[in-house]
């Protein structure tokens, strides 16, 4: 199983936390894309290049509203150049991105008709866009450099089916609770049919002897993800404190305080909310869960290891001890 770290995109951390993260043995970083909120995420992601030598790099996740498909290839592709194949492309159906611009996220069908864009583009080939005109990236190296691949992070369904029908990556958020990620699974399986993706989970995680800190780390991270986590979905697999969490946060939550821990919405989470939909809480533990995902048919965590107002220097501690007393153990059972 892979581990995939997540982070936001604040001046002058993120190379510092991509070295940590290539340090540590993560295999990849992802930074969060919202303009609003964190500086640009392409200047940054390329001072982590810079910074790094092994680990994977991109977006996690931008989408096809801010910044055009053929845009977003284009900034794919060069750090891909740059960085002799350490890139992937994340995409989503925008969240506070398209929020702070009075947006609302896109829609499942044009989520897939971008990402089916943004697959031609770095391809090399022609796209033909909703206009009828037809254009692509003619500067892609001819060889030496493979493309890109796509990753979509999706929740529902039809968001599922889009990602399992075009990307190369699909990334559930769905929350930790072993029924859900295996209703999801399951819908991906069947929607991909004879063909094959990569299947991975956005996680919160936070590894701490106290439970409470452990909580309390990921709580704004937890509602960010939750909300949207039956939107347009079956309530398969949920517990019952789940499900009435995420009703909950879909009618109380804050789009101003969007990711805090500190924010009224997260603070009303109750603890054994917190503890199904995220793993949280001491080495073992978060190891044994992760583990059964993996069990899942999952072969990629993403760590979204602390809220946006999240002491940074909690947050690395939590990422040392991932890194120091879960992931060791992750990549053993999976060689077993």
């Amino acid at each position: 199983m892979e581990a995939w770290l997540h982070g936001f995109s604040f001046p002058g951390r993120v190379a510092a936390l991509a070295r940590r993260a290539e340090e540590q043995g993560f295999d990849g970083l992802l930074v969060a894309d919202s303009q609003n909120l964190n500086a640009d995420v392409w200047v940054e992601l390329a001072l982590a290049a810079a910074a790094t030598e092994r680990i994977g790099l991109g977006p996690g996740v931008t989408n096809p509203v801010t910044r055009h498909p053929a845009v977003t290839a284009s900034a794919a592709a060069t750090l891909q150049a740059e960085t002799g194949g350490r890139a992937v492309l994340g995409l989503g159906r925008g969240d506070s991105a398209l929020a702070r611009l009075g947006r609302p996220p896109v829609s499942p069908a044009a989520l897939e008709r971008a990402l089916a864009q943004v697959q031609g583009f770095l391809a090399g080939e022609e796209v033909v866009l909703e206009d009828g005109t037809r254009s692509r990236i003619a500067w892609l190296p001819a060889d030496g450099v493979p493309k890109v691949p796509v990753m979509v992070a999706a929740t529902g369904p039809r968001t599922i089916g889009a990602a399992a029908r075009h990307a190369d990556r699909l990334d559930l958020c769905v929350g930790a609770e072993p029924a859900r990620v295996r209703w999801a699974v399951g819908v991906a399986r069947e929607a991909a049919g004879d063909r094959r993706v990569s299947l991975g989970a956005f996680v919160n995680v936070a590894v701490h002897p106290d439970r409470a800190v452990a909580r309390d780390l990921v709580r704004g991270s937890v509602a960010i993800f939750a909300r949207f986590a039956t939107e347009g979905a079956p309530a398969d697999g949920l517990s019952g404190v789940t499900r009435q969490g995420i009703e909950r946060l879909s009618r109380d939550y804050d789009e101003s305080r969007h990711g805090q821990a500190g924010a009224a919405h997260a603070r009303a989470l109750e603890d054994d909310f917190v503890d199904r939909f995220a793993v949280a809480g001491p080495a073992g533990e978060v190891t044994e869960r992760l583990a059964e995902l993996a069990d899942l048919g999952l072969s990629r965590v993403i760590v979204v290891p602390g809220s946006l107002d999240a002491d940074p220097a909690l947050v690395a501690e939590t990422n040392a001890s991932f890194a120091r007393d879960v992931l060791p153990r992750l990549r053993s059972a999976g060689s077993a």
